[in-house]
This record gives structure tokens, C-alpha cells and sequence, in this order.
């Protein structure tokens, strides 16, 4: 796929990118419990939310058509973008497979479709264990891939654990009637991280190449408790307490990457 095909007609190809972020931390008190709940409802509201991806419209080169957002009672939040398509010609930077802009350097296209995002804090009924996940969806239509938003989004949140799809659909046909089910090169997700994003997580593949599917699981290396305390209560934690802590946020983070219920 060094040279560039030459269509009949457009791009009819559909690139889709998926990915749920975590953060996870422990209050002690049901009062901090909550506290954390409303900290994360004005932290990511629906108007933050709106802000993050229309940067993320900035970045890729679309117009937006259509914004809708909603705040929920008691929590979370949801924004959808339907974006319009721009007749762009894409450079190489653009299609090959490497790491797309930071939030500092914006540069890039998107050809069109929609962003969502919706967002889910939680709180473990016993434990004490909060978890907020954002799920966040870029679709495209035509020559551009949405991995290229990937790392502007990461960084916008505090991520302990993020799992991403991506998947290209449909086919587009050449100017000799031959059917593409794949305009760019790409063998891995972590390609399009940047060198620090790579290096601050423990990732998994898990692709099927044949359907163009591709999955990473990623995992924060590095581990300090008090970066997941919330609260003034967790200040007073006794040692033994604080290792009981320990191991359960680790636990956590462990079944969320691995989807399952694990014993300890």
C-alpha cells in the first residue's frame, strides 16, 4: 500500500475507534464517597466534555454539524458530535502508522461521521473502590484514520487503565473494479501512541488481522497509593490499612483490564 490507490468514485471505507478510560481511586467515607461523584460531575460535565471533542473537531479537520449533550441526575454525562466531510488530500503523516498529535501540537485530518463520549462514575457498595470510566467512540468515513485522535484523548484524562477497538469496515473499490477492504498499513495500536504513552503502560494486543481487528489493553505501570486517595479520611490510614487499600485498588484495576471476576 506504498502507493496511493486511485479510487472509482469515493472512499466508502468505515474506521471506527473505541476506547473506555479508567480512573480508579478510594474514599473511606460514604461523605467522600459522594464527594468524588460530584467532583467528577463538574470535572467532566457535558460542557467540558463538548470542549474536549470539539478540540478533537479542530485536530482532525472537520466541521461540526450538529452538538448534543446531556448532564445526568444523579452523575455521568454524554456528548455526541455529528460531523460534516471536507474534501481533504491527505499527507503521508496523515495515513501512515505512528502516533498522532499531542494536545500541545495540533496537526491532522478526519474526513467525517460523528464523536461520542459518555462517561460512568461508580462507587463499590462496600469497598470503597471508585472507579470513573469514560467511553469514547471516533467513526470516520473515507481516507483519514481516527487513530490519529488517540493520543490527544488519552491525554486529556487521568488514565489507569484504557482499552481501545479499532476496526475498518466495508470496502472501497479501485478504478479497476478491485475491492479494498483496507487503505493503510497498520499492525498495531500502540503504533499511534507517543513514546511516553508507551512507556508508562504495560499493553496487550489482541488482534484478528484477517477481519481488521485490532485491540490493546493497557495498564498503568507505575503504582503510589496516595495518587488514588480521595478525601481527607484517607490522610489518617494506619499502615495495615493502608496495604489493605493497596490490594484492592490493585485488585480492581487487575479484573477491569482482564474483564473477569478474579479471586484474591
Amino acid at each position: 500500500m506504498k502507493s496511493k490507490l486511485k479510487l472509482h468514485g469515493f472512499n466508502n471505507l468505515t474506521k471506527t475507534l473505541s476506547f473506555n478510560i479508567y480512573d480508579i481511586c478510594y474514599a473511606e467515607t460514604p461523605e467522600d464517597q459522594q464527594a468524588y461523584v460530584q467532583y467528577i460531575n463538574e470535572e467532566y460535565d457535558a460542557a467540558r466534555l463538548t470542549q474536549i471533542l470539539t478540540d478533537v473537531v479542530d485536530i482532525i479537520g472537520a466541521n461540526i454539524l450538529n452538538i448534543a449533550r446531556q448532564d445526568y441526575d444523579p452523575q455521568g454525562a454524554s456528548v455526541t458530535i455529528l460531523i460534516s466531510e471536507q474534501p481533504v488530500t491527505p499527507t503521508d503523516s496523515q495515513i501512515e502508522e505512528s502516533p498522532g498529535p499531542l494536545p500541545e501540537t495540533i496537526l491532522a485530518h478526519l474526513d467525517k461521521s460523528h464523536i461520542t463520549v459518555h462517561t460512568y462514575p461508580e462507587i463499590h457498595p462496600v469497598e470503597g473502590i471508585a472507579t470513573f470510566r469514560v467511553d469514547i467512540d471516533v467513526s470516520t468515513c473515507g481516507v483519514i484514520t481516527p487513530l490519529k485522535a488517540l493520543n490527544y484523548l488519552i491525554h486529556q484524562f487521568d488514565s489507569d487503565i484504557v482499552t481501545v477497538d479499532y476496526r475498518v469496515r466495508g470496502f472501497t473499490r479501485d478504478v479497476e473494479g478491485k475491492k479494498h477492504f483496507i487503505d493503510h498499513e497498520i499492525n498495531s495500536i500502540q503504533n499511534y501512541l507517543s513514546e511516553d504513552t508507551q512507556a508508562a503502560y504495560q499493553m496487550t494486543d489482541v488482534n484478528v488481522y484477517q477481519e481488521n481487528l485490532f485491540h490493546t489493553k493497557m495498564l498503568l505501570k507505575e503504582f503510589e497509593l496516595d495518587n488514588y486517595l480521595f478525601g481527607d479520611a484517607t490522610q489518617n490510614l494506619s499502615s495495615e490499612q493502608r496495604e489493605l487499600v493497596t490490594t484492592r485498588v490493585k485488585h480492581e484495576m487487575l479484573e477491569i483490564v482482564s474483564a473477569r471476576n478474579m479471586p484474591r
